[in-house]
């Protein structure tokens, strides 16, 4: 009997993890109608991430808070053994708004701190924040001020929300977050290694996918540095450079300066949770991929730590994707002993995305048919 454990990402904009693992494990069976079958949705700690925590058992919370524009939006987060799993995306997501030079500059993660807030009022006594896929680059400001952070300008006046006018910030008191806080752990579940400021920062890297144009990249770049600037004043570490600290349009930097919270792997973090490790030591083959499958890929991704765990124990290792921009040492290096990309075997992206749950278990009934033949 072959033992096959099947541990995809999501493939955005078609099919959740759970989703992915479930089709893929349809085709399997066509294949070897035999097989024992371990499905383990995996995440990197970016969108996606609570769907697969509720496969492993998580419940969810669901709580309206403010959108990135303010507009109200229906959110949730999970719960597992007394962690609060946040993400980010769910309240101020970047599907919420239509990317612009407008909206660069007034997006806010004011939302994600009420939905930490709730989560702190339900008793949670750890949290775990992921940051991917968000509208805003306020660098976290939106998040402790509703956690309750006073951040004033020069005239002793609150600032507005969104990045823009964090330009004006002189002052920022976190004592009321401080004691909000006592007693909880915060974690900011992340893979990205982009700093708060400079070319690789926040601004510079994230802010275009927002909307921002290079004078509103420059804007945003002036109003983090005040930010990080105000934040030391008040006694907080200086995260300006911090590896990570970018991400999410500088929420990890708002959370490790103002939440004292640390960096983990989202991917790591999720694993954990999921007892891939344990289903990987029974393992025949294992079957991974996402919607892309291209060089960032190989960078901290969740079909990479699949790869890696894998290889470790002398697995061999399917790899699917929605498309496969790697070349074949690349994907050998993975230790990828065979892979199908979706878009290869489908007339238009559009309905690529629109049957992926189809071609996901066609094409997995195909590439296991073929890897049986070679055993």
């Amino acid at each position: 009997m072959t033992r096959v454990v099947i541990a995809p990402d999501k493939f955005k904009g078609s099919v959740t993890a759970v989703e992915a693992a479930e089709a893929i494990a349809l085709g399997v069976r066509d294949a070897l109608p035999d097989a024992e079958i371990e499905t383990c949705p995996v995440a990197d700690g970016g969108e996606g991430t609570l769907d697969v925590l509720y496969a492993a058992g998580a419940h969810a919370v669901d709580v309206r808070v403010s959108g990135p524009l303010e507009t109200p939006v229906d959110a949730r987060y999970a719960v597992l053994d007394g962690t609060a799993y946040i993400e980010s995306a769910r309240a101020c997501g970047i599907e919420f708004v239509e990317p612009s030079p407008s909206v660069s500059l007034r997006a806010s993660t004011w939302g994600v701190g009420e939905l930490m807030a709730h989560a702190l009022d339900g008793g949670a006594k750890r949290l775990v924040l992921t940051v991917g896929g968000t509208a805003s680059t306020d660098g976290g400001a939106g998040m402790l001020m509703a956690l309750g952070a006073t951040v004033l300008d020069g005239s002793g006046a609150p600032i507005g929300l969104g990045g823009g006018p964090l330009h004006e910030v002189t002052e920022v008191d976190l004592s009321a977050v401080t004691a909000r806080l006592a007693g909880v752990s915060v974690g900011v579940a992340t893979d990205v290694t982009n700093p708060l400021l400079g070319e690789k920062g926040a601004a510079a890297v994230f802010g275009p996918q927002k909307g921002a144009r290079a004078e509103e990249v420059a804007e945003l770049e002036e109003a983090l540095t005040a930010w990080s600037d105000a934040l030391q004043v008040a006694g907080a570490p200086d995260v300006s450079d911090i590896p990570g600290a970018g991400a999410g349009g500088g929420i990890a930097g708002a959370a490790i300066a103002g939440l004292g919270a640390t960096l983990e792997s989202g991917f790591d973090l999720v694993v954990e949770l999921t007892g891939i490790d344990d289903a990987l030591e029974r393992a025949d083959l294992v079957i991974t991929g996402e919607g892309s499958l291209d060089v960032q890929s190989l960078d901290g991704k969740a079909p990479a730590g699949i790869a890696k765990r894998a290889g470790a124990r002398g697995i061999p290792l399917l790899a699917i994707a929605g498309r496969i921009q790697l070349d074949e040492a690349q994907l050998a290096g993975l230790g990828v002993v065979g892979s199908r990309a979706l878009i290869e075997h489908a007339p238009s992206l559009a309905h690529a995305q629109e049957h992926a749950a189809e071609l996901l278990r066609e094409q997995a009934a195909d590439l296991v048919r073929s890897w049986a033949e070679t055993r």
